[in-house]
């Protein structure tokens, strides 16, 4: 049995999930300065993902759940999710970003994975608080990998991880098969194999006999 590990924000979906919630509360330069200086090594994941999530505090429940609601899957991501799983491969997500949102966009293109794990953004009086929840905060992408790959009867070798961002560089390394999908800059080097498309994922995975 094969197990296929993605990253959402970037790789099942061609947008970030905090973007999308700092736009709607105004903070988007803001936020997206963060961004850049995590890129550049001057903040970790956890320290970044903490100050973003206090630039979005305030804002209300219904706005965060219309943000949400809105998130999709890319172009081809649906359909392959459906063949890996028609083809008994167990597909997990694992993400820093925010479950209501991979949810609602796996609801849309009607497709199913066998888990999530994702983070939260705690709601309160109807507003958003400011912290941020989860197992992928100081948590690391390649625990995770190993924790879904026990829990599934899954060698950890014989898993596949496909991600773009710094934070997925932990999981690209500890699986058997490390994807970039259109990675950020310093993220190829922990990468075996590089894909530009859902196509091209696709017909990667039939190469290596993961997908019939």
């Amino acid at each position: 049995m094969t197990l296929v590990a993605f990253d959402f924000d970037g790789t099942l979906a061609d947008s970030e999930m905090m973007d999308r919630l700092a736009a709607r509360h105004g903070v988007g330069d803001e936020v997206a300065g963060i961004t850049e200086r995590a890129m550049r090594g001057e903040l970790s994941y956890a320290e970044s993902l903490r100050e973003r999530a206090s630039l979005v505090g305030g804002l209300s429940a219904a706005d965060a759940a219309d943000v949400y609601g809105d998130v999709r899957l890319r172009d081809g991501a649906g359909e392959l999710l459906a063949k890996l799983s028609e083809d008994g491969v167990r597909v997990v997500v694992l993400t820093g970003g925010f479950g209501p949102g991979v949810e609602a966009a796996l609801d849309a293109a009607g497709a199913s994975v066998d888990r999530v794990v994702a983070n939260s953004l705690p709601e309160a009086d109807g507003v958003l608080t400011g912290d941020v929840e989860g197992p992928l905060i100081e948590g690391t992408k390649d625990d995770a990998l190993a924790e879904v790959c026990a829990e599934y009867g899954v060698d950890v070798a014989d898993s596949v991880a496909v991600g773009d961002g710094a934070n997925d560089a932990p999981m690209l390394d500890e699986a058997g098969c490390g994807v970039g999908f259109q990675p950020k800059p310093g993220v190829e080097e922990h990468c075996d194999v590089v894909v530009e498309s859902m196509a091209e994922l696709e017909a990667l995975l039939r190469e290596r006999r993961i997908l019939g």
